[in-house]
């Protein structure tokens, strides 16, 4: 799945700003490495306000994806804004972040779908990048 490698940004829909909740995601694919930047919008306080920041938090992962077919399982961490690993107790999610994502994609369109949600990821192609790999 070279044709994923790159960095990946979701938008805003008209849609989004009728939901409850809902998270832009912007992905990083290097190699066989991730990096995951997820802001969420709440209309809803669901913890101490210098979490939640007024409804706008951001959680960040990263780790390994591996294709098979058209599914990607990505499994790693969740991590500190500068993507080292996150202490547990702190605000938000932490320890192991793990999903199976149906995959499309078209040119500057990457559409992931994951199995823990219902509704797609359609993420825009922000930069091409090639995997480089670094010896051991």
């Amino acid at each position: 799945m070279q044709n994923i490698q790159g960095e990946w940004q979701q938008s805003t829909q008209a849609l989004d700003k009728q939901l409850v909740n809902y998270t832009l995601y912007n992905f990083k694919f290097t190699c066989d490495s991730f990096y995951v930047t997820m802001q969420t919008h709440s209309k809803v306080n669901y913890g101490a306000d210098t979490c939640m920041n007024k409804g706008v938090w951001t959680e960040y992962a990263k780790g390994r994806y591996q294709p098979s077919n058209d599914t990607l399982w990505i499994r790693g961490f969740f991590c500190n804004p500068d993507f080292s690993l996150k202490n547990p107790g702190s605000c938000f999610r932490s320890g192991v972040y793990e999903d199976f994502m149906k995959v499309s994609v078209a040119d500057t369109l990457l559409t992931l779908t994951p199995k823990s949600s219902v509704l797609p990821l359609n993420l825009h192609l922000v930069k091409r990048t090639n995997c480089v790999p670094k010896p051991l």
